[in-house]
């Protein structure tokens, strides 16, 4: 029977996150968090002679949550700019875990033309020790495993 080798665990801090807008690359040194998922849609496909329903994938859509510390407007000036000229913007998010105490190596994951659903217009919270930040959700219409981590063998 194959163990677990605890080392191999991914460090969730060691990362880097990058969005590129308009082909500008900029790091997202201020990201604190991202969880990203892609889920399938599903439709019923009755079958005569069958009790339940099966389903099958049709499809998938993209959703996330960016949580960055609250020292960067380049996210509100956009919104700003969406506001007053009514130009949606797209961008894409890139994604490297790469703890080199891990056996798993490296894995870089872009999301593809992601787009905000809201952020945060101004904010303050004085009863708070906490530093501020802010969550954004998104969704994103393409992904992309760039390098995949290595199979990792048990003890």
């Amino acid at each position: 029977m194959a163990i677990f080798n605890e080392r191999d665990a991914i460090s969730g801090k060691i990362a880097t996150a990058y969005v590129i807008i308009d082909g500008t690359r900029e790091e997202l040194f201020y990201a604190k968090s991202l969880e990203a998922t892609i889920e399938k849609n599903k439709v019923d496909v009755p079958v005569l002679g069958r009790m339940n329903t099966p389903k099958r994938s049709a499809g998938w859509s993209g959703s996330g949550t960016l949580t960055i510390y609250y020292v960067s407007s380049k996210f509100r000036q956009l919104m700003h700019e969406y506001i007053n000229t009514g130009k949606d913007f797209w961008f894409d998010l890139m994604v490297t875990n790469n703890d080199s105490g891990s056996s798993a190596g490296e894995q870089v994951a872009v999301l593809k033309d992601c787009n905000l659903d809201s952020v945060i217009a101004a904010r303050f919270d004085a009863s708070s020790d906490d530093m501020l930040e802010e969550e954004m959700p998104f969704t994103f219409n393409g992904y992309e495993l760039q390098t995949a981590f290595n199979a990792v063998q048990g003890s």
